[in-house]
């Protein structure tokens, strides 16, 4: 089972995003995904032909998509893309969450943006996730959000990380379902670390990077590729590869 994640586009009619998208897509035909998962901030400045474009160029591939927003994103505009289908009739009726089975997996999606904000929180969607950990049957679970759980060490990012970790560790913890990672995007570059005893993911942005900066007065150079991550689950192991395009 491979799981491809892409995370971060921010297109827009300014930038060249889409095309940097597009490279990704041709690299991830070489690999033949069994799904792929993005994870929040497709366009800027609520662009609705991006959004257009985006599901379009999805829908050319032989792979189901699931799609996550960000901070940066319309949830009206996705819906008005993606319609309703990823949605949740049970948690808010703002949440964009997702649960799906493939594979012997369960991908379970947790909306953690926050209106007109950049920062993230689980707070009112922490109910949603405790009943879909406790429906998972034997399926392990890959969750995934935008914004991050664990410091990334960059000062200006981790100012708007997921707010709320408490509680989620906690639930986390005390899950009979069996997380295997945490995967999630938003500081525009790949970072590992660990979040409730398990792995925790930063995927790498299709975007330009973000340097690795930990607030010291000289800022690294930084001319990265688009990056994305892929998750390989066989023999009821999960390996997750960064990978730059």
């Amino acid at each position: 089972m491979l799981i491809a994640q892409i995370s971060d586009i921010h297109a827009s009619s300014e930038n060249d995003h889409l095309q940097r998208f597009e490279q990704v897509l041709r690299w991830l035909a070489n690999l033949h995904p069994d799904i792929v998962v993005l994870t929040g901030d497709l366009t800027d400045g609520e662009w609705r032909e991006g959004y257009r474009e985006i599901a379009e160029q999805l829908e050319q591939q032989d792979y189901p998509s699931l799609v996550l927003p960000g901070n940066s994103d319309a949830r009206h505009l996705m819906r008005m893309t993606w319609g309703e289908s990823q949605g949740a009739s049970d948690a808010s009726p703002q949440a964009l969450h997702f649960s799906r089975d493939i594979g012997g997996l369960k991908l379970i999606g947790l909306d953690s943006t926050v209106d007109h904000q950049d920062y993230g929180s689980v707070s009112g969607h922490l109910e949603w996730l405790n009943k879909q950990l406790n429906n998972t049957g034997d399926s392990p679970v890959l969750l995934f959000m935008h914004h991050h759980v664990f410091e990334s060490g960059i000062p200006t990012l981790d100012e708007s990380m997921c707010r709320g970790t408490g509680p989620l560790e906690t639930l986390i913890k005390n899950a009979p379902a069996r997380l295997l990672a945490i995967a999630t995007g938003h500081v525009h570059r790949p970072v590992a670390g660990t979040f409730a005893g398990i792995p925790a993911y930063i995927c790498g942005s299709v975007c330009p990077a973000n340097p690795v900066w930990f607030g010291t007065k000289n800022i690294p150079p930084v001319a990265e590729p688009p990056a994305l991550m892929i998750h390989r689950y066989v023999n009821n192991r999960l390996t997750s590869h960064h990978v730059c395009v």
